[in-house]
């Protein structure tokens, strides 16, 4: 993993707040587990409303939540004034999310000034055993003001 450097000395601070300012992610019970320049690690625990009917965790509930690991990423290098939205994201789903807690850990691959290029991955907790059940890549867009 690359080393970057925030462009924000506050970047923690306000990745929590926009991480925090999210009702989709208090919905869905997912927090921040960790939190680097340029990375973070975010978890869910297991709930019976957000499976599909084979009982396991909906793809559209573990793709919401590697995507906003993408977002808080890519957010952590961005300028102070940035705002930041999602503009490509593809997902390749890999296992049956079946398990008691879900991770969605997510690295920058490269920074730009207005787009960064995210990769993700989600894993299931299941058993006393971790699974590797879903990647992403994703581009984010810095929404910088205009003058």
């Amino acid at each position: 993993m690359s080393v970057f450097e925030p462009k924000d000395p506050g970047y923690r601070a306000a990745a929590i707040a926009m991480f925090n300012g999210q009702p989709a992610m208090q919905t869905l019970g997912i927090v921040i587990v960790r939190l680097a320049p340029g990375e973070v690690e975010l978890a869910m625990p297991y709930s019976a409303a957000f499976t599909q009917q084979n009982g396991f965790v909906h793809a559209g509930i573990i793709t919401a939540g590697l995507d906003n690991a993408c977002g808080v990423a890519a957010f952590t290098l961005m300028p102070r004034e940035a705002g930041i939205l999602t503009v490509e994201f593809k997902t390749t789903l890999l296992a049956p999310a079946r398990g008691m807690r879900f991770v969605f850990k997510a690295e920058v691959v490269k920074p730009g000034r207005t787009l960064t290029f995210c990769e993700a991955r989600a894993f299931a907790e299941h058993e006393g055993k971790t699974s590797l059940i879903a990647t992403m890549t994703g581009t984010l867009m810095a929404m910088l003001p205009r003058a």
